[in-house]
């Protein structure tokens, strides 16, 4: 009777290993071509999320813009030569002149920052309160 059992136990391991690899396989991807097909279909559709911070991908807007490209052109070209284009990214603007003027000289400013050097008060690059997290 023990060996009837073993091979019954052995049958239904094989059964449920092939059974396995079957499931595996439905669950695939597909070709490459498939995957790129599927990918640039929903680029196309809007619904990849962007690269960068990961955000959900926005709407797309279906209001018409009432002005010419022409004038459109010239607004960002009089406000490119005015300097009060707002740069790509975060945001800010970077041609922003600082207001408050130093009151210090390079050579004051230098013996400062050589005392804090030996006074061992600067931080280590990479280490200020900025830094990226490891």
């Amino acid at each position: 009777m023990t060996m009837k059992n073993a091979l019954t136990v052995v049958a239904a391991v094989a059964a449920a290993m092939f059974a396995q690899a079957t499931f595996a396989q439905a669950s695939a991807p597909g070709s490459r071509a498939e995957v790129k097909a599927e990918t640039k279909a929903a680029e196309k559709a809007g619904k990849l999320t962007p690269a960068g911070e990961g955000s959900a991908p926005m709407e797309k807007s279906t209001a018409k813009s009432t002005t010419p490209r022409a004038d459109v052109k010239a607004e960002t070209k009089a406000a490119e030569k005015a300097g009060t284009l707002t740069p790509a990214g975060e945001g800010t603007n970077m041609r922003e002149k600082p207001t408050a003027k130093s009151t210090k000289t390079r050579a004051e400013r230098k013996a400062e920052t050589n005392a804090a050097a030996k006074a061992k008060q600067l931080t280590p690059a990479g280490e200020g309160p900025d830094a990226p997290k490891k």
